[in-house]
Formats: C-alpha cells, structure tokens, sequence
C-alpha cells in the first residue's frame, strides 16, 4: 500500500497531515466522520452494520486517504479511492448506482474513482482540501492512473433548483464530449427546475472544473442522500496545472 506519509513530508509541516488509511482502526475513524457529515448533518438515510459509522460494501476494496488535525489527533477530512482493479473484484464502481458508465468501458483500466468525499464542518477551509488533492495527486501518479471518476454531490433542501443552475453552468464550458458521457439511472429533471438564475459553484465542483474536470452529462438523483449527482471525469492528462500548483503546492 502506497505510504502518503513518507513522500509528503511537507504536508507534516502544517497543522494538517495527509496519509493513506493503514488499518482498520483508522478507516473507522474516516467512517464516523462520514457518518456525522452525511447522517447527522445531511440526514442521509444510512444502513450501516455498525452504529454512527458510514459503512458499506465498497470500503474493504477501497484505499481511504485522511486528513489529520495534528493539533487535536482526529480526522477531519477523507476521500476513498476505488483503483480499477478493485473496481472490477467488486464488480462495479460505486458510481454505477447512479449511471450507466458503458461509455467509460475503455477507461475502466486506467481509471481511479474518487468517492464518500468529506471534511469536518469545523475545518471547512481551502487547507483540508488542498492535503486531499496533494495526497490523492501523489496517489494517482504512483500507480499511474489516467483518469479520476466520481460523483459531486449538489443538496436538494430547495427541492434542486440550484443543482439544475449548477449543471447548466458546468455545460457550458465544461460538458465532457459525447463518448465521456454518462446516463444517469434515476435522471434530475433540470430543465424544469432551472429558473435561469446565477448560483455559487460549490467549493468541491468549482475546484473539479477549475482542475480541468469534466460533467458527463444530466444529474442523477439520489433519494437516499437527497442529493442531485453530477458525474465529473477528470483526465489527468488535462489537468490545469498552473491551477494544480496553487491548490496542492
């Protein structure tokens, strides 16, 4: 298993230290904090075999990158990586829930997918998602990997109104080519809840489309998130990076 650790001294220097998940205890830590932000904040409807942890089948296949608060000792942001090896003993990319990837077959062995992205509310500064990216950045070209896949989550408490702004702003520069694109299973219906108004990118998808990232189409709703889905594919040989530079260091 790649050691985060050793290759980015750096991020030890700071008050956040990125590292890959070495064992169980510590992927637990990563799952209760999922569970606070999706279940407790978000009020996602969780089945889990353990109380307070977001669990589900795709974490034993999964390398689960953390952020640490060095002051306090606790996790307080995590993103789990699915590589297409693992991908293809479980059987599916999670993602594939919520879309039909046959357009991405030829991709699939060259393809990490990024998901179950999080960050404490208490540390919801650009520091923890600059460790993130630094870490899966080192991640991606240790195994070289091509392609990054995964689902930004858009909440739908205004009933998707700005889930369908945020998708028709991303389309407009950001629209993958038509052999990229996605369909997705249960479709956000985004021309009838597009009221035409200009609306605040989330910080997670303005840093996607910022590092060169790409909406392979339509959102997906997810009921039990309550949240609309946009698929975004970011090949890492478009990645922006002069933008990469400021974000990761």
């Amino acid at each position: 298993m790649l050691d985060v650790r050793s290759n980015l001294q750096s991020a030890s220097a700071s008050r956040y230290h990125v590292s890959l998940a070495v064992d169980d205890s510590e992927i637990r830590e990563a799952q209760r904090l999922r569970y606070k932000v999706f279940a407790e904040e978000m009020g996602a409807r969780l089945s889990s075999i353990l109380p307070g942890h977001d669990i589900d089948l795709y974490d034993p296949f999964c390398d689960h990158l953390l952020v640490r608060d060095l002051d306090r000792g606790e996790v307080v942001g995590t993103y789990r990586i699915l590589p297409p090896d693992a991908a293809k003993r479980v059987g599916s990319y999670y993602s594939e829930q919520e879309f039909d990837l046959t357009r991405l077959h030829f991709l699939r062995p060259r393809m990490a997918e990024l998901g179950r992205s999080c960050v404490h509310p208490g540390h919801r500064s650009g520091a923890v998602i600059a460790r993130l990216w630094m870490g899966l950045a080192e991640y991606m070209t240790r195994y070289g990997y091509e392609y990054i896949v995964g689902c930004a989550s858009i909440g739908m408490a205004d009933g998707g109104h700005i889930a369908a702004g945020v998708h028709r702003q991303l389309a407009v520069r950001h629209l993958a080519p038509i052999e990229w694109r996605a369909t997705p299973r249960t479709r956000l219906p985004v021309e009838s809840l597009d009221n035409g108004q200009t609306v605040a990118l989330p910080p997670l998808i303005k840093g996607y489309s910022r590092l060169g990232a790409l909406v392979c189409g339509d959102p997906a709703w997810d009921p039990d998130f309550n949240t609309a889905d946009l698929l975004m594919l970011l090949p890492m040989a478009q990645l922006n990076r002069s933008y990469a530079r400021r974000l990761i260091g």
